[in-house]
C-alpha cells in the first residue's frame, strides 16, 4: 500500500467534513503534505467520480456524495491499489529445485488471498463512519462545516 491510499482517504473525510470546495494547499496543509501530491492523487478521485472540482478564485476539489455510500475498497480501487505486495520475489522459475522454482507463485497466491480479504474489510469502511469515529466519538456533537 502507497501514501496515495492515505491521503485520499484524509482529504474525502476532510472535504466531507467541510462541506465545501477546497483548494489542494488547504487539503495539503491538513493532510501534512505537498499540494502537488494532493492534486495527483484528487485527479484520481475525480476520474473514479469520487469528487467534483471547480476552477476559479472559489474553486478546489468537493465532496458531494453520501459519505455513508462511499466504502474504502472503492476509495482503493480508484487508486489501483495493492494493499499487500512485495517489490522482490525470491527463487527462479527457471531452476530445477521445486521451492526455488515454485516459491514467487505461491507467495503471489498469498499476496492475492491478502489483497481480497484487505478489500472484503474496506468494503465495511466508510467515510461516513470514519467522520463519526473521529468528530462524535471524541469530541462530542460536532456538527458538519464546523471549524475544529
Amino acid at each position: 500500500m502507497t501514501g496515495e491510499f492515505t491521503i485520499a482517504v484524509h482529504a474525502l473525510v476532510f472535504l466531507n467534513h467541510k462541506a465545501k470546495s477546497l483548494s489542494s494547499e488547504e487539503l495539503a496543509k491538513n493532510i501534512c503534505t505537498n499540494p502537488a501530491r494532493v492534486r495527483k492523487v484528487m485527479a484520481k478521485l475525480k476520474k473514479a467520480g469520487l469528487i467534483e472540482t471547480k476552477e476559479g478564485a472559489d474553486g478546489g476539489y468537493r465532496f458531494s456524495l453520501d459519505p455513508a455510500s462511499v466504502n474504502l475498497a472503492r476509495v482503493g480501487k480508484a487508486l489501483g491499489t495493492a494493499y499487500v505486495s512485495a517489490g522482490w520475489r525470491s527463487g527462479d522459475s527457471d531452476m530445477d529445485c521445486l521451492i526455488a522454482s515454485g516459491m514467487a507463485g505461491i507467495m503471489d497466491d498469498i499476496y492475492d488471498a491478502l489483497n481480497r480479504r484487505c478489500e472484503s474489510y474496506l468494503e465495511t469502511v466508510t467515510i461516513a463512519g470514519i467522520d463519526e469515529t473521529i468528530f462524535h466519538a471524541h469530541t462530542g456533537n460536532h456538527r458538519k462545516g464546523e471549524s475544529l
